[in-house]
């Protein structure tokens, strides 16, 4: 199998313009054995996967170390060619917690530095014990300002070569931007078909904010049928095509200039989500996409859930 050439994106505001492979390999929180992650992440990276999505709350960061380990081991990629993205979870989202959590992951990855360290929710908890989802009375005020300026330091120290956030709303990183030295490379947010987010893509796009779209197949939370990827609309614009109702919702995601992270641990899959370069959707597609009915799938992760979460 021939590895796939990824098209990347500069990260504006990262150290020496670090590029940012368009698709990555999402692992969101659901492994049931550490050995098939290990495994999965060594084959993307035989078919031209570079780009690698964790976070400190998916406990997925050990198997990509060790993956990672291995690739570079035996000559398969170099750790230039990888671009490496983990997120600060709530209760590190301290000032003073920052960089020991960031320098935590790193041992756990068995890195010298992130690609991109991203602040997970715009939500603070009371430091200590990790549980999911977190109870609302253990929230506390987020002090955006010392955390980011914290993030910042971490940038300056070379620990990470970009640094973002994930989960804000366009406000919240309106605020953001009023303070920041150095401002986010990347808004890591849900965002596919059924949940297009247009306005926020419109304001990280006048602001030089690269926006990573998770749940790009709208898989994740699943909760009856799938309004992306089952979607007779979808389906259409596929046969249409010649192609899976997932490179259609993947091209799509591509052509708005955004980056994604589809999660599938299946060799066929993981090439499928690849052959999306070489074709284009045309001004009828866009007509049907345009009519696809909108709902957010991911509501936060607090029990009951933030009114105000997403402004």
């Amino acid at each position: 199998m021939v590895a796939v050439e990824i098209p990347s994106l500069v990260l504006k505001s990262s150290t020496a313009q670090r590029r940012m492979p368009v698709i990555g390999m999402g692992s969101a929180p659901d492994f049931t054995c550490k050995s098939d992650t290990r495994e999965a992440i060594i084959e993307a990276i035989k078919q031209g996967y570079r780009h690698f999505d964790t976070a400190a709350a998916y406990g997925s960061e050990q198997a990509l170390g060790e993956a990672i380990k291995e690739a570079i081991e035996v000559g398969l990629v170099s750790r230039e060619e990888l671009f490496v993205t983990s997120k600060l979870w709530c209760t590190d989202n301290h000032p003073h917690l920052v960089a020991s959590a960031l320098r935590k992951s790193l041992r756990t990855l068995q890195l010298e530095y992130l690609d991109l360290y991203l602040i997970h929710w715009p939500i603070c908890a009371k430091s200590g014990k990790f549980s999911f989802p977190i109870d609302a009375e253990e929230l506390m005020p987020l002090n955006l300002k010392g955390v980011w300026g914290a993030m910042e330091e971490c940038q300056r120290l070379g620990l990470a070569k970009a640094i973002g956030v994930s989960n804000f709303s366009i406000k919240k990183l309106e605020n953001l931007l009023s303070f920041a030295t150095i401002p986010p490379a990347v808004n890591q947010v849900e965002m596919n078909l059924a949940w297009q987010q247009k306005n926020l893509r419109d304001f990280c796009k006048a602001n030089d904010i690269i926006i990573t779209a998770f749940s790009p197949l709208r898989k994740g939370a699943s909760r009856g049928p799938n309004e992306a990827t089952d979607n007779d609309v979808v389906k259409d614009i596929a046969d249409a095509h010649g192609k899976s109702s997932a490179q259609v919702c993947l091209r799509w995601l591509y052509e708005q200039g955004v980056t994604f992270v589809p999660k599938s641990y299946n060799k066929e899959r993981m090439n499928q989500n690849l052959q999306i370069f070489d074709w284009s959707l045309i001004k009828e597609d866009y007509e049907k996409i345009s009519q696809i009915k909108q709902q957010r799938l991911i509501s936060g992760p607090t029990k009951p859930q933030l009114k105000d979460l997403y402004d």
